[in-house]
């Protein structure tokens, strides 16, 4: 199984993103009640993770997500952005 790619980050903040794309080896999705969140956020000054890389879902906990299968994402890619002030997965959909 390949991860699937984060083509587009608009977390900015994120000192994963470069020129709004992940540069984080993996990405793990968290889940609270309300929303995927991207669990790997991290708002520390400077860049971090691979600048090389293109980031991946390595985990997902959404487990009411369509994309989810044994806790693993199986969309083609995802989007990240904010969705009510939280970084969260995009791609979401609610089985």
């Amino acid at each position: 199984m390949e991860m699937p790619p984060v083509i587009n980050c608009d977390v900015t903040e994120c000192c994963y993103n470069a020129d709004r794309q992940c540069h984080a080896l993996a990405i793990q999705v968290g889940t609270d009640p309300a929303h995927p969140i991207c669990d790997t956020y991290s708002e520390l000054s400077g860049q971090c993770g691979d600048q090389s890389a293109i980031g991946g879902v390595g985990a997902c906990k959404a487990s009411s997500c369509e994309y989810n299968e044994n806790l693993e994402c199986i969309a083609q890619s995802i989007t990240v952005g904010y969705q009510e002030g939280e970084p969260d997965c995009l791609t979401f959909e609610m089985k």
